[in-house]
């Protein structure tokens, strides 16, 4: 049985297929968030980061660094 979460996203209610996310992750760090984007996104933006997904998409490199720090992402972003 899949696992599904119902979450609000910018006042849109939407679907969270979390068996789904899971596998596609980009995040090498494991935790209890892993496909749950929307709690993992949650729990980075408190901590005035970002998920390590943002990362991925960038570098790998950078995403195994576990930085993940605002200015640090804008200095990649710049660089490319």
């Amino acid at each position: 049985m899949l696992q599904k979460e119902i979450s609000i996203f910018n006042g849109i209610m939407t679907e969270c297929n979390q068996e789904k996310r899971k596998i596609n992750c980009t995040c090498t760090y494991d935790c209890h968030r892993r496909g749950k984007c929307c709690e993992c996104v949650e729990y980075h933006l408190s901590m005035k980061q970002l998920p390590g997904c943002v990362f991925a998409k960038i570098s790998k490199e950078a995403e195994k660094s576990y930085n993940r720090n605002f200015e640090y992402f804008a200095n990649l972003v710049l660089k490319k």
